[in-house]
């Protein structure tokens, strides 16, 4: 099938995304074809094209966050249809290796391959410029249709609008699963969200949904201190600083129960000023990516062991898609859990440099690609 899609040609040079027409093969073994509605715009995609996540091949079609329509079947699909709506997880669960037999199927063994630029056969499903093209997390939403595998795929009930759908494919649980699964969260706890972007904002919904006592969001945006408290938290400010005083005040000086760091980029001088915040006996969690690259991270080693604290990397908000997915979008009818109001801005694929300057600029929760009917 032809159709569009962003491409970058050169990875990690910030010379943007090049919207052109691209050639999608039909689905092969334990694959599907699914139109899309919606595609989130999320800092990995940016990753790529600033290289802090490095690529030693291109080109790659983006995207990584969306939801849609299945069109049709590769052999070996069953549980699939022809119409069924899908969420896209960045993460495939293949549900058989130890990772995903022993419920952390956010490690699964296929997620090795998400960058290797190759579908899991080895081969590729895009073509452009007579080229094989990757495809970012096995899925490029950055084209109205791709050819997924069936790990890849959640099916959800039709009733639940696939432009909001889209977004529990990363950045929903990501935030979410960091407060609620990561960061073991207890009712009543002292919360320090760092960073409320299209994960922290969702770090902030988890947290008010585990029952936390005070939510404190930080990040240097007036914009998404506003949204931080809409959506949740109890008191949003600009700094480290700042929060250091408010969790001096609300703790009686003994620290807050949970510090997540879910920033842009993470670098290692954030780590440090998170546990000067964090109790002892606290948790740490980590969700942001960082350079591949970095070693450097400045760390009270000394009052880290003695203090009892804990630092806990998580991916995907450590959340297991097939139960979890399926969970938001009830969580989101039921009204516990807010999608509608995490689209600050819908754009064409064609403006997709745009919405990525928009994120930069810390215009938008979530800005969405959306695709025709």
């Amino acid at each position: 099938m032809k159709t569009k899609g962003a491409l970058l040609w050169e990875p990690g040079t910030n010379s943007g995304w090049s919207v052109e027409e691209i050639e999608v093969d039909p689905p092969k073994r334990r694959e599907v074809m699914v139109k899309l509605a919606a595609s989130g715009i999320c800092h990995s995609d940016q990753h790529l094209d600033d290289g802090v996540i490095p690529l030693p091949w291109s080109p790659v079609l983006g995207g990584h966050e969306g939801a849609g329509v299945v069109t049709e079947l590769g052999a070996e699909t069953e549980g699939l249809e022809v119409g069924d709506h899908v969420v896209l997880s960045f993460l495939p669960s293949c549900g058989r290796c130890r990772m995903c037999v022993s419920g952390k199927s956010n490690m699964c063994d296929l997620g090795n391959g998400v960058l290797a630029g190759v579908a899991p056969d080895g081969t590729h499903r895009v073509h452009a410029r007579g080229k094989g093209i990757g495809c970012m997390s096995y899925l490029g939403t950055f084209a109205p249709y791709v050819t997924v595998p069936v790990d890849a795929v959640v099916k959800i009930e039709k009733d639940i609008p696939l432009d909001r759908a889209a977004l529990i494919g990363c950045g929903v649980p990501t935030g979410w699963g960091s407060s609620v699964y990561a960061a073991d969260m207890q009712l009543g706890d002292t919360v320090v969200i760092v960073g409320i972007g299209g994960v922290g904002i969702n770090a902030v919904q988890g947290a008010r949904h585990k029952g936390a006592r005070n939510i404190i969001a930080i990040d240097p945006v007036p914009f998404k201190q506003e949204q931080a408290q809409a959506f949740g938290a109890t008191h949003a400010v600009g700094s480290y600083e700042e929060a250091a005083e408010l969790v001096e005040q609300m703790t009686n000086g003994q620290g807050a129960d949970r510090v997540i760091i879910t920033v842009g980029v993470a670098y290692g001088d954030l780590l440090n000023p998170a546990q000067e915040m964090t109790r002892r006996g606290g948790v740490m969690v980590l969700t942001s990516a960082a350079p591949i690259m970095q070693r450097d991270v400045e760390f009270d080693l000394f009052t880290f062991a003695m203090s009892g604290k804990r630092l806990q990397g998580s991916l995907y908000g450590t959340t297991n898609s097939r139960n979890d997915i399926p969970l938001m979008t009830e969580l989101y009818r039921t009204g516990q859990l807010k999608l509608d109001e995490l689209i600050t801005k819908t754009y064409a694929l064609e403006d997709i440099n745009q919405a990525f300057t928009d994120m930069q600029e810390g215009k938008n929760l979530r800005g969405v690609i959306m695709y025709d009917d």
